[in-house]
């Protein structure tokens, strides 16, 4: 039940996020019955805006047509537009293409090293480093970005204002609902179009946390937004951990919803006496550092995955599932994965293939001849092996038998939600004879 109260408290504050004036454009992708769009939309039209509501099936026509200054949208839509991309990229001529890719190594690494010498790094280390070691590193990361910064400026120039003029988003792209993957993340931020990357539930109304224009920590969620209190707890015994520990994330203020319709103890379970809501989310925030490359980050959290979808192996050994999953989307080869091992030695996966990056990739590496039009399935086990070991490589655990399903999982089978998220369990019941069959 989401009062009143509730959506005002999104609407009075997250202009600090989106510092949305009068005359700009806004493109949804939202469902509009969704906690995220209602919250959005209101906020929009609070303040002047305009809003367009395009589908999958109209985006990349209308980011085109419309050239938003915003695009409010899931992950996995920011992951689509990376795919496009990369594949026009990648059909260009071989030079074109070289020329691409190395502009686009260029840009990663200066990046990386402005993220440095800025003090928007990650870390759980709470002790802080010293000022000699601080300086140095700061001063080699100027010198790196201070090399690469004409290059990366030609490469805006050459490549970059192409993709811009295609899809517009001037200002920023706004994430939500659902993990945005790493190497996503990077690669908007090398070609200059940043995304904000938030977090909420549609409990909290929804927006807990988000990432600012003027603190955009990769890898992170940002900081709460304003009268938003956010803690770190043992999943266990309740006690609040330092910052840098991992465990369960617990929000409170005037976001919080009233309960569960008519479901006194379902909304006992989730909200306790003193008004912190447990978002059944693992995270960390990180500490707070006066000096070095992490100086600018304390406060920040990051997610590390929900306590429910946490994979207990017969080893006792616990596994996040989403850790494996974001690093092996990297690979063009991998459309949709969901990591599976309950009760099981070791980690097993349902992975739908994208056919058409197969079948390049199976013709580049002489597993088919060029004339092929298909990769039968144990070859296609065979590469898909290649690439999970690949993109997984610095994962703490690595994923065995593989099952491959043709079918896409989508909303309309019941087997991702309304903001594109898979539901494991959905998928784990759907194909539960096959996974039986994996493990024999």
């Amino acid at each position: 039940m989401l009062t009143h109260k509730n959506l005002l408290h999104q609407i009075l504050n997250l202009w600090e996020i989106v510092p949305a004036i009068p005359g700009d454009r806004f493109l949804s992708m939202l469902p509009p019955w969704h906690a995220y769009e209602r919250a959005c939309e209101y906020f929009i039209f609070t303040h002047g805006t305009e809003q367009v509501y395009t589908t999958v099936k109209n985006l990349k026509e209308d980011l085109q047509h419309y050239q938003p200054h915003y695009l409010i949208s899931v992950p996995l839509v920011y992951e689509t537009l990376y795919s496009g991309i990369l594949k026009q990229i990648n059909s260009n001529s071989a030079a074109r293409k070289l020329i691409a890719q190395l502009f686009l190594r260029i840009s990663m690494a200066y990046m990386e090293a402005k993220r440095i010498y800025e003090g928007k790094c990650l870390t759980k280390d709470t002790k802080q480093p010293s000022y000699i070691v601080s300086l140095l590193d700061w001063l080699w990361a100027r010198t790196i970005a201070a090399i690469l910064l004409p290059l990366h400026m030609l490469a805006k120039k050459i490549v970059y204002s192409k993709i811009h003029s295609g899809i517009g988003i001037s200002k920023a792209g706004i994430s939500g609902g659902g993990s945005l993957s790493s190497h996503v993340d990077k690669f908007f931020e090398a070609i200059d179009i940043k995304i904000q990357n938030g977090y909420g539930l549609t409990e909290s109304a929804p927006v807990i946390a988000a990432r600012s224009l003027t603190c955009n920590v990769l890898g992170s969620i940002g900081r709460p937004i304003r009268h938003v209190e956010v803690k770190v707890v043992n999943s266990e015994t309740d006690e609040v951990l330092p910052p840098g520990s991992k465990g369960t994330i617990k929000a409170r203020g005037p976001l919080i919803m009233k309960g569960y319709y008519k479901n006194p103890v379902a909304t006992k379970q989730a909200i306790d006496e003193n008004g912190w809501l447990n978002t059944g989310d693992l995270g960390w925030i990180v500490p707070h550092h006066s000096i070095g490359r992490s100086r600018n980050c304390g406060g920040v959290i990051v997610l590390e995955g929900r306590a429910k979808d946490t994979i207990v192996l017969s080893t006792g050994e616990n596994v996040e599932p989403s850790e494996i999953e974001e690093a092996a989307m990297g690979s063009s080869l991998i459309q949709q994965i969901v990591v599976i091992g309950q009760d099981q030695r070791r980690l097993g996966a349902i992975i739908v293939p994208n056919k058409e990056e197969v079948l390049l990739a199976a013709k580049r590496s002489a597993v088919v001849d060029s004339e092929t039009t298909e990769v039968s399935k144990e070859k296609t086990v065979g590469l898909l092996h290649d690439e999970l070991r690949k993109w997984t490589s610095r994962c703490s655990f690595q994923v065995g038998p593989i099952l491959v399903v043709d079918q896409p999982f989508t909303i309309d089978s019941g087997l991702l939600t309304p903001t594109m998220k898979i539901k494991r369990d959905r998928v784990a019941a759907l194909y539960k004879e096959q996974i039986d069959n994996l493990y024999k």
